[in-house]
């Protein structure tokens, strides 16, 4: 074992130059006018594979964004991992607060810098660069190993999902390996056991049948954006609790033993604030701000739409207003139920004077991980030998619906061992990946292999 990590400490900046390469392929998957780069960026990645020493290797077409497939099942009798990834990226909006060019990658500080950099191509190379030290060193694996690498992820993976379904036999696995979350912070090695499932709900509301002169009609008919800021202020209580009814029915407690590990993070509420740029943090009452963001649901506001909002003034009652709500839940809750919940008091609570709609847009169920789980394990020995240092384990406030898809479908267990920091930009302009973790993922990756096919 000790010469494939001997060899991949001395590839590091070969390794380096072709992530370079595949951090310039603007394959952002939302924007239809990028279409040939997720294209060439699929093409990018099935070579990529096939140099690693995957022995089958295909592009997948779909409705929507092409999916790269490859696997090598030499090792009979041994486990077989199916290691997830995508080559899709974030839009790079506002263009003009990066640094340098997104797909231009630049090196700073022992940072590499470029859309896509930590979410997810960094970290999703690294696994194929592991594979690859094998088959130069030892010619082999040490068990079976699948690839599965999308282009939808940031639009919804909602191809990949239907792939899933239609081919279970194709990607029958005893583990799925994910890199695309992040470490508790910077050098610490990280496994995330649990993830936030969401709700996302939009509620219209309609008034007048037409917008009316504020000054004619204001004080005879209901104004949709003061009803609608009206019912919004009535989903929370003042200590932050969500008072739809039955929302907290199934909420899991913390247990003893995740409760120690959380105290063992010593998470600084006073930094965090900090880093923000709030002068004081808020949430629901009795919970730190790690319990708030992890173990907790919430319930906000994404956006309210209505009225006149251009430059100068228009003095209009607006016919409509709507509002984007999500809702972030956690082991035990079911999407389904809150939705349905969620739907019933929004009814309950609209006045007469106003008409109501309300759509159910995008839902995600939430994960729990066992600790105990033999890949798991492999994940904790693995990262703590890349690293040197003893794990911590963490759980997740976003979602991550094909982990869900991954579990339910394939009924196997999924380790979620992310190098990246949250603080590395994703989605933002400026995204980077930190050089070392780029480099301590890909022993990680290795060790892995080699620690679950024991």
């Amino acid at each position: 074992m000790q010469d494939v990590i001997s060899f991949i400490e001395a590839n590091q900046q070969n390794y380096i130059e072709e992530l370079k390469e595949f951090l310039k392929i603007p394959s952002i998957s939302t924007l239809v006018e990028n279409r040939e780069d997720i294209n060439r960026c699929a093409n990018f990645v099935a070579s990529k594979l096939k140099d690693a020493g995957m022995s089958r290797v295909e592009i997948f077409k779909t409705e929507g964004h092409p999916l790269v497939y490859g696997e090598w099942l030499g090792a009979p009798g041994k486990p077989t991992v199916l290691i997830y990834g995508h080559y899709d990226v974030q839009p790079v909006d506002p263009i003009e607060l990066w640094d340098s060019p997104p797909f231009e990658p630049a090196i700073k500080d022992g940072k590499i810098f470029a859309r896509g950099a930590t979410d997810d191509k960094g970290q999703v190379f690294m696994h194929i660069k592991s594979v690859e030290a094998f088959f130069k060193v030892e010619g082999s694996l040490p068990l079976n190993v699948k690839f599965i690498i999308e282009g939808e992820e940031e639009i919804g993976s909602e191809h990949l999902e239907l792939f899933i379904n239609h081919n279970t036999d194709l990607l029958k696995c005893d583990t799925v390996l994910i890199s695309d979350t992040a470490l508790y912070e910077e050098g610490v090695p990280t496994i995330t056991y649990g993830l936030r499932g969401l709700s996302y709900m939009e509620v219209e509301v309609t008034g007048p049948n037409r917008d009316l002169h504020s000054g004619t009609f204001g004080g005879a008919v209901g104004n949709p954006i003061n009803v609608l800021s009206n019912m919004i202020s009535k989903l929370q209580d003042k200590n932050g609790k969500i008072m739809i009814p039955h929302f907290y029915d199934d909420v899991l407690k913390l247990s003893k033993k995740e409760n120690d590990n959380f105290k063992r993070l010593k998470f600084s509420e006073k930094k965090f604030a900090k880093e923000l740029g709030v002068a004081e943090l808020q949430g629901e009452k009795g919970f730190s701000s790690l319990e708030r963001t992890w173990i907790r649901p919430t319930l906000d506001c994404n956006g309210i739409i209505g009225g006149f909002t251009g430059q100068g003034a228009k003095t209009v009652i607006p016919s409509k207003a709507s509002a984007k709500i999500s809702m972030r839940l956690v082991p035990n809750q079911d999407p389904a139920k809150i939705a349905r919940e969620f739907t019933k008091y929004v009814k309950k609570i609209a006045p007469k004077s106003v008409k109501l709609k309300i759509k159910d847009l995008h839902s995600a169920y939430p994960v729990l991980i066992s600790l105990n789980d033999a890949s798991t394990v492999a994940g904790t020995k693995a990262m703590e030998k890349a690293f040197g240092k003893k794990i911590v384990f963490i759980r997740e406030g976003g979602s991550v619906p094909i982990v869900t898809t991954f579990v339910k479908k394939l009924k196997v267990p999924t380790v979620l061992m992310g190098l990246g920091l949250n603080s590395e930009n994703l989605h933002s302009p400026n995204e980077h990946f930190n050089l070392n973790h780029f480099r301590l993922g890909i022993m990680s990756s290795a060790y892995f292999l080699k620690e679950y096919s024991a």
